[in-house]
């Protein structure tokens, strides 16, 4: 039998990669005609539905309650999670897959900026150098496998997504949804991001309807492994584990998203790719575990303790 611990790690481990299996689903559903606004309205349309069904098993139909301020504050935080999903979705017609996921990694240092810009934290020495790591690893993706420069466009996309995720991630800390159960706040986030696709499709007048049997099931792939399985499998590793090691294990997403791209969709990982990933991944694993590697220094420290001075 397996230690709590254990399952924790593994179920960590699968919430990652499921994360990291977007591109899957996405890419054959842009080579079947369909555009970022579409696949991402289905998205979160066949998701709803699921996660909805979770909260009334898990909680019963009044949870689905909620106030005024909260609602408020869950229509911005779906408002941030649809412009962040859209702008990845956006990048992968603009770069190979695996690079923007891995772009898209560097969220937890942007929610470290973001804490210590807007809510005065301290930025470690640690988190600084870290930083510094993520930006060379970024600068050495700046050429595609084939030689081409990395789309900018495609760059400020991804960028955009991960930004708008890390001010999603303290919204929800910094507001009372904190107090709220998650799979609640992920209910509303969901709902309100369709209400932006679907106002967004009516604007422009470009919605795709899914006519192959693959699209859809290309689109229920894509709302329930990285969307509801990452979830609830994320939730359980929090549980298991704590926060920290999960958000350590994230590393799978992008790997897992590069693995993808290179096994079914030919693209290529150079010495210089495959460095660029490897620093802004170890400079993420970092700044997520850098309070249990504040600690485990100070533990050695006192193993050593220096000699007192003779008066």
């Amino acid at each position: 039998m397996l230690s709590d611990k254990a399952k924790g790690y593994l179920i960590g481990a699968l919430a990652a990669a499921s994360y990291g299996t977007n591109p899957l689903f996405a890419i054959p559903l842009y080579e079947e005609g369909m555009n970022p606004d579409s696949v991402l309205f289905f998205r979160y349309l066949l998701a709803i539905p699921v996660m909805g069904i979770m909260l009334l098993v898990r909680r019963g139909r009044e949870e689905f309650a909620v106030g005024r301020t909260q609602l408020f504050q869950l229509a911005v935080m779906g408002i941030l999670m649809a412009f962040s999903s859209l702008s990845l979705f956006l990048s992968y017609t603009y770069m190979d897959a695996g690079i923007a996921s891995t772009l898209l990694f560097v969220y937890p240092i942007m929610v470290a900026l973001i804490m210590m810009i807007g809510f005065h934290e301290k930025l470690s020495a640690v988190t600084a150098l870290c930083i510094l790591l993520a930006l060379s690893g970024i600068a050495l993706l700046y050429k595609n496998s084939d030689g081409t420069t990395l789309s900018l466009f495609g760059t400020i996309m991804v960028m955009v997504s991960s930004l708008t995720y890390a001010i999603y991630i303290v919204g929800v800390n910094q507001t009372k949804l904190r107090d709220m159960p998650t799979l609640k706040v992920i209910f509303y986030v969901l709902l309100f991001g369709l209400s932006v696709f679907a106002v967004k499709i009516m604007i422009s007048d470009d919605f795709v309807f899914p006519l192959s049997y693959r699209s859809w099931l290309c689109l229920l792939g894509i709302a329930i492994l990285p969307t509801a399985v990452s979830f609830i499998c994320t939730t359980s590793a929090i549980q298991l584990i704590g926060p920290t090691p999960t958000a350590i294990l994230g590393a799978l997403e992008p790997l897992t998203a590069v693995a993808i791209g290179v096994t079914l969709f030919g693209e290529v990982v150079t010495p210089r790719i495959a460095l660029g990933i490897l620093l802004i991944l170890i400079a993420v694993s970092v700044v997520v575990g850098g309070e249990n590697i504040d600690r485990h220094l100070t533990h050695i420290r006192k193993l050593f303790p220096r000699k007192l001075k003779k008066s």
